[in-house]
């Protein structure tokens, strides 16, 4: 046994090339923190902060159109554990669900045999987690579980639908972009398929818009936006209209509701759905470059940019108080008594392009869904670049104030919180921690807090080429022996079409070196040490059929290359192969029209060039026979008596003679090549008749030894192995002969493959296993017992041709195939994906979704419930966790894999258990608890505010601190009511000024009346031009507005009116009416029992006064708890906005989302959010030991019996089943 172990285990894996352009849109980053994208037939799956690559999965027949990785917007726990789960499609509809970590199929989905359109997991994971909506050609969607691979429904539309977006604030809403237009779905269920052909509008062409003349400057640009024009219409365009297929993408903005974005190639158009209009346009200029894809952010009113030439630009919504507002508080310009705001986004920051050509051009990108702070670029040459965004702070006088761009500021709170300046923050770990909210129009920013100026930077923080086109040649280095097990490594050299090596190291399948060697495509590799290899190559043939050869020596590790030929190989004869013999002492070059030629390896020497007349070969091995061993024994039995003459006396020699002949045998074996020992060695060749010849090489002397007649069952020989005894024969009709030197026979097999074109024996003593490569694919065989192995033919089994083949260790060969993959492969050549915990990385990797269930669920809560035993730390091993040491270990990397950043927060004491929980769900991807702890985090710190300071409470109950630091819009109903009004008062200042038609001004009409802003309301509707058919109808209404007072009797007449009205299916007129006479309160319970939840919402919200408002929301939580909306998370987000958080504990534990509660609940007691009852008293009992007992099945002792201790009576039961004594518990 070998005192020390050297890790040269290779793996099956898959080295990945360029994409094909199937693969243009197929690319996704996931809530798991890894970036998935389809390589032709393969979907590749890499890690986005180390960019390694984690697995190759193998299945589809065909191109790779879409991938999407699940969401992670449920609660996980061991039922519902961490999982990486990924649907892709190929081109013949075929859908794939994959288990990533494992590398196998769940469920296959098959429906029509087109390329599926577009693919998207449901993001309301409530009910089911398993459902994915796919795009099947021409127009047909269909739902299905994922899980199962049932079909749930399908439903078809009119026109060809190309892709769809999800409406992120609503679950219900689904819009499809389709060639003639839009389609809006409003009922979209998962029970069953929506009814009726949706809303259909078209869009007229932006090209009639004043946005592709270059913008003037700023004050120009708000009248020339005035005239944008450019109509949502429910009648089909006339003819002079583009149609809208030259649209390229459609998304919802996931920051404000209703909002959506069209991406046109030279400009972005944003679109308010509520008035269906255009409320702003982000146009390029004439020489700018066009866009091919936008991500918009959620966090921030941003947009990720990706334009033609591979450049990625963030835009971020300006902000409009420093518009109008100077540093200094001096008006800039007179300030305008009715200012326009502009929906404009400024430029804030760009990445470097990339160098396009013909083949090289950007496919793709993605932005990491957590953060919205990287964005990752693919491209069509199989290179991934990983873009991270930085902020960097500075100060207000280095700003350059003729960029005419408003400042970006720093956020005043730090994961959910307001911090101190002191206090340990990481701005960079996501977008809504880099830059504040843009405030809110004509608000000025609140005095006395310091707000430092961010700006922000792209940086370059991940880079994954891929291979090279095809061809290839590839060599493997020689195999592993006792002799070489200290400095070994599986490196492989890979000769490819643009003259450059590429050597990989295949423990890790990264690129080792690329070397640049020839002008030309590599032939030919050959490896002359494990250090050092020969490669040639040949140019075109001149019209003489002559050549320019190229015969490179190379060293490896100084990258050396020198021409091994020295001058020859101008204007002569191609080279058709080298040969390297088995001691690496002697080189064979074979060429088309020209005699052999024999070099000295060591000395670089030509030691002959055979004679004009000698015969043309068309096969060459050299023979694994060789004389080395006798002439060592001849050499050590001289060494041996020069010694002994020296020795002095007889009796030390014993002791001598023993240490003399091993420091001998050690310089034997180090100066092999200096002392240029010539061991004989011999190959055979074969000539055009098939007949054998049998050579002898000895230092420079080559001797013929032996001819053998042909066979004549074979053709022209192609190709010859030789190991031990056995020698192996192919020709071009596809026959092998397996000839026995030993026992002299020989036994011919015709395989009917045609052309053998390469036959190699596999490495390791004894191993007699042989690959043969042909045109159509590749056999094993076993040369012991003349029978294949394993076979596989192109266009049957698989669908790529092999171009070159090689064994990588005794057991695994490589082929090399023309979709421009290397596949190292078990000797049964089947594709398999492997287990990911198989890889082996040089990075450790942070990935908890990689770990088993149990301990996935450990780490999190070994992760949040620091101090452990009062000490803050990353070490499990103190942990009383009683698993086998190898999870264990397995858990320690984990925690050693994240950034030091990271590790520097979750060991900081002064980082909020809030904090904690928010940074956790970022680190775990987990989209539910993330959204639960930022509204949570925000509302209990506003209520500790409200509680500390006797703050100046307004009249809408709203503390003045929470206007300061609100929480973001993107939370839509769940913001503080001061805020939201404020946010669609600024909304309907947009759509007023954007409206074009009399349709536009009327639904700007019905918002400001149910906003309660009555005179604008009245000019609007005296607007109305007197050929108008509502003419009168304005006229009445105006009069109305203007003279609804609050007397009894046009009270009770106008509610009557209003009841009639919505009893006659006039619902929006009658609530209208019922907000005239200040009736929110009974218009909201209209709407709510007319199942317009939303609407009620939007309307309490914004009319009402906090306790009404609180019922009105109140009751929309008891619908979204009902078993048939079963919206439960969002209905817990609603409670929480309420400050319900007694209510939040319990709908939590009823759940049994017993770690959630119990963290909530030890929150809230942190932040004296509960009034203590005998009630709460016992449910938080109930919570902590319904923990104690969810962690005890995790296997976590120290945490079940830290919270069994906290649970008192409940959990008395179970810290006995524990076995501590309750003496020796200390306070975790």
């Amino acid at each position: 046994m070998l005192p020390y172990t050297v890790n040269f285990k290779v793996s099956a894996r898959t080295l990945t090339g360029a994409l094909n352009a199937h693969n243009k849109a197929a690319v996704d980053w996931g809530w798991q923190g890894l970036i998935a994208y389809g390589c032709h037939s393969l979907v590749v799956v890499i890690d986005s902060s180390t960019a390694q690559t984690l697995q190759v999965l193998e299945k589809h027949k065909a191109d790779i159109v879409k991938v999407k990785w699940a969401r992670e917007n449920y609660h996980h726990n061991i039922g519902s554990p961490y999982c990486l789960r990924l649907a892709s499609a190929d081109v013949n509809g075929k859908i794939i669900v994959w288990d990533v970590a494992a590398g196998v199929a769940q469920c296959e989905i098959q429906e029509h045999v087109k390329p599926i359109q577009d693919v998207q997991w449901l993001w309301n994971q409530d009910a089911s987690r398993d459902l994915l909506l796919a795009i099947h050609p021409p127009n047909y969607i269909v739902l299905w579980n994922a899980d199962t691979g049932t079909k749930l429904w399908k439903k078809s539309y009119a026109d060809n639908i190309l892709s769809f977006s999800f409406d992120p604030f609503d679950p219900s809403h689904l819009t499809l972009l389709t060639s003639e237009g839009i389609v809006f779905i409003s009922d979209f269920s998962p029970s069953k398929p929506p009814s009726g052909p949706g809303k259909k509008v078209y869009i007229s062409s932006p090209h009639s818009s004043p946005a592709h003349n270059k913008l003037a400057a700023a004050t120009g640009a708000k009248k020339a936006l005035h005239k944008v024009k450019i109509l949502i219409t429910q009648e089909k365009p006339s003819a002079e209209f583009v149609a809208l297929n030259d649209c390229l993408q459609l998304a919802y903005l996931p920051s404000k509701r209703n909002h959506m974005l069209l991406l046109y190639p030279r400009e972005i158009l944003i679109l308010d759905l509520e008035v269906n209009q255009t409320v702003g346009v982000i146009a390029i200029e004439r020489t700018g470059v066009p866009f091919l894809q936008v991500i918009p952010c959620s966090q921030r009113d941003g947009l990720f940019c990706l334009h033609e030439n591979g450049c990625i630009t963030l835009r971020v919504r300006r902000s409009y108080n420093s518009v109008f507002t100077a540093s200094n508080d001096e008006p800039v310009f007179p300030l305008d008594p009715d200012p326009v705001q502009e929906l404009t986004y400024d430029l804030r920051s760009q990445c470097d392009a990339i160098r396009v050509t013909k083949t090289v051009r950007p496919f793709s990108m993605v932005c990491c869904p957590v953060n919205e702070n990287a964005a990752a670029l693919i491209v069509s040459d199989g290179r991934v670049m990983i873009w991270e965004l930085k902020s960097a702070m500075c100060s207000r006088n280095a700003r350059n104030s003729s960029s005419g761009v408003s400042p970006l500021y720093s956020p005043v709170s730090f994961c959910g919180i307001p911090v101190g300046v002191l206090q340990n923050k990481l701005p960079d770990l996501s977008l809504d921690n880099m830059i504040g909210q843009s405030a809110i129009a004509g608000e000025e920013h609140p005095k006395g807090t310091i707000l430092q100026e961010v700006h922000l930077k792209f940086l370059l923080t991940g880079l994954l080429s891929g291979l090279p086109s095809p061809q290839f040649a590839i060599r493997m280095c020689p195999p592993l022996t006792t002799k070489n097990i200290k400095m070994y490594q599986p490196l492989l050299a890979v000769g490819t079409s643009n003259g450059s090596v590429l050597v990989y190291h295949l423990t890790s399948g990264l690129l080792h070196k690329e070397l640049s060697v020839h002008s030309c495509e590599v032939k030919g590799i050959e490896w002359t040490s494990l250090t050092s290899f020969l490669s040639f190559a040949a140019s075109t043939p001149n019209n003489m059929g002559l050549v320019r050869n190229e015969l490179q020596l190379v060293d490896l590790p100084t990258g050396r290359s020198t021409a091994f030929r020295g001058d020859r190989g101008n204007d002569e004869s191609p080279i058709e192969m080298i040969k390297v013999s088995h001691l690496k002492q002697y080189l064979a070059v074979v060429f088309k029209d020209k005699p052999l030629e024999l070099w000295d390896i060591r000395t670089c020497t030509l030691l002959r060039e055979m004679s004009k007349s000698f015969p043309a070969i068309t096969a060459l091995e050299w023979s694994p026979s060789h004389n080395l061993k006798s002439l060592r024994k001849k050499q050590l039995a001289t060494r041996e008596a020069m010694a002994r003459q020296t020795v002095v006396s007889d009796a030390e020699l014993g002791a001598v003679e023993s240490s003399v002949i091993s420091l001998l045998q050690e310089a034997e074996s180090k100066s092999e090549l200096s002392q240029n020992i010539s061991a004989r060695e011999h190959f055979v060749f074969t000539d055009n008749d098939g007949q054998v010849y049998h050579l002898t090489v000895e230092g420079n002397s080559v001797k013929d030894s032996a001819r053998i007649p042909p066979d004549g069952s074979m053709g022209s020989i192609t190709c010859i192995a030789w190991k031990g005894d056995t020698l192996v024969l192919g020709d071009m009709d596809g026959n092998l002969n397996f000839w026995d030197l030993k026992g002299r026979v020989s036994r011919g097999i015709p395989t009917h493959r045609s052309w053998v074109r390469k036959i190699r024996f596999a490495p390791g003593k004894g191993n007699q296993k042989l690959i043969a490569m042909y045109n159509d694919g590749a056999e094993v065989w076993d040369t012991k017992e003349v029978q294949m192995v394993s076979s596989l033919r192109s266009g049957r089994n698989v669908t790529f041709r092999i171009l070159d083949v090689d064994w990588c260790t005794s057991d695994k060969v490589i082929l090399a195939s023309d979709d421009g993959c290397i596949r190292v492969l078990e000797m049964s050549m089947k594709s398999t994906c492997f287990r990911m915990d198989e890889q082996e990385l040089t990075e450790p990797v942070w990935c908890p979704y990689l770990l088993v269930p149990r301990a996935s669920l450990a780490l999190k809560a070994f992760l949040l419930h620091q101090p452990w035993n009062g000490r803050y730390s990353l070490d499990i091993s103190h942990i009383d966790y009683p698993e086998n040491e190898e999870i264990k270990t397995l858990l320690q990397e984990q925690l050693n894999a994240l950034s030091n950043d990271i590790k520097k927060l979750l060991l900081d004491p002064e980082f909020t258990l809030l904090q904690r929980c928010l940074l956790v769900s970022r680190l775990y991807g987990d989209e539910s608890e993330l959204h639960f702890w930022t509204v949570a985090a925000h509302y209990l710190h506003s209520l500790s505010q409200a509680k500390s300071g006797d703050t100046v409470v307004t009249q809408e109950g709203a503390p003045q601190d929470k206007l300061n630091n609100p929480l973001d819009i993107c939370y839509d109903v769940l913001c503080e009511n001061a805020y939201f009004q404020k946010f669609q008062l600024e909304r309907v200042n947009l759509q007023e000024v954007k409206r074009s038609t009399y349709d536009h001004t009327r639904k700007c009409t019905d918002q400001l009346l149910l906003l309660g802003q009555t005179d604008r309301a009245v000019q609007l509707l005296l607007e109305t031009s007197a050929d108008n058919q509502h003419y009168y109808c304005d006229s009445l209404k105006a009069c109305l507005v203007t003279t609804v007072t609050s007397s009894g009797p046009s009270q009770s007449t106008i509610k009557l009116v209003a009841t009639n009205m919505i009893a006659n299916g006039k619902l929006a007129e009658g609530v209208q009416l019922l907000c005239l006479i200040d009736k929110a309160a009974d218009a909201c319970r209209y709407l709510q029992t007319y199942g317009e939840w939303n609407r009620a919402a939007w309307l309490a919200k914004v009319r009402l006064n906090s306790e009404e408002c609180a019922d009105v929301l109140k009751r929309w939580v008891d619908h979204l708890c009902s078993p048939q909306v079963n919206q439960k998370s969002k209905a817990l987000l609603v409670l929480l906005s309420l400050g319900c958080f007694v209510s939040v504990a319990e709908t939590l534990h009823s759940m049994r989302y017993f770690d959630r509660a119990a963290l909530f609940v030890e929150a809230c007691l942190k932040y004296g959010a509960f009034e203590v009852s005998e009630d709460t008293e016992k449910l938080i009992t109930a919570i902590y030991a319904d923990y104690a007992r969810s962690l005890k099945s995790l296997g976590f002792k120290q945490g079940a019996v830290h919270f069994a201790s906290k649970a008192g009576a409940a959990g008395k039961d179970l810290l006995n089943e524990l076995g501590s004594p309750k003496e020796e518990l200390t306070e975790g």
